[in-house]
């Protein structure tokens, strides 16, 4: 039994493309060179609407715009005897905002991080998957933690690790990719319950050098 239901791509009074969304093919019906171009250029815009369309379901965490130093905090595990060392700065440059954290990490008197962290007041909506960044680095390996409401402990959260490296990029993780540090904490993060994101370089002696611009969530 056939199936009348037949996609169609015109340009004009020509009829470029003919797709039965039951069957696996496409049947090219008139291609010169000038259509050929039409088509092209058709596939290529809807190809872009589609990507912003894509884009506008992500929403900004943080750009680091507008005092962002009232809104992330540098720590280190000097507040529990360790000893590494680092600082936070806000720059602009390359047309964009960015915090840049650079420091040494020392795993010396059990110590062993240093982060830069922002608080969320109010969770992030219920329907949320996963975080967005924009960051380049030094090509070392860092990590997100993210803590919960049900984080009380200072050596409690949700990690999950990326690599920085020398260029701008975006790197993509889902919630359900982030491990919990222990077994007192649930398997999987409740996004309404997320009370800070950190971005830290963590659990081994290394020079950390980290550029963020861009954090969203979707």
């Amino acid at each position: 039994m056939s199936n009348p239901f037949y996609l169609t791509i015109e340009v004009g009074t020509n009829q470029l493309f003919k797709c039965n969304p039951y069957e696996n093919w496409f049947m090219t019906l008139r291609m010169t060179p000038k259509l050929k171009k039409c088509a092209k250029i058709y596939l290529t815009s809807l190809l872009l609407i589609l990507s912003k369309s894509v884009m506008a379901e992500q929403k900004l965490l943080d750009d680091f715009k507008n005092n962002p130093a009232d809104r992330w905090k540098f720590i280190a595990d000097t507040v529990m005897g360790g000893i590494s060392s680092g600082q936070l700065s806000f720059s602009h440059n390359e047309n964009a905002n960015f915090a840049r954290m650079i420091g040494k990490v020392s795993t010396e008197n059990n110590g062993g991080f240093i982060q830069f962290r922002r608080s969320i007041i109010d969770g992030l909506p219920a329907d949320t998957k996963g975080l967005k960044l924009s960051l380049r680095g030094n090509g070392q390996k860092y990590f997100v933690h993210i803590r919960t409401k049900g984080t009380f402990l200072p050596w409690q959260y949700y990690q999950r690790s990326f690599i920085a490296n020398e260029d701008w990029s975006e790197t993509t993780m889902l919630l359900n990719e982030f491990r919990p540090s222990g077994v007192l904490l649930r398997k999987n993060i409740d996004p309404k319950s997320i009370k800070s994101i950190g971005i830290v370089a963590f659990g081994r002696d290394h020079e950390a050098e980290i550029d963020v611009r861009k954090i969203s969530f979707f």
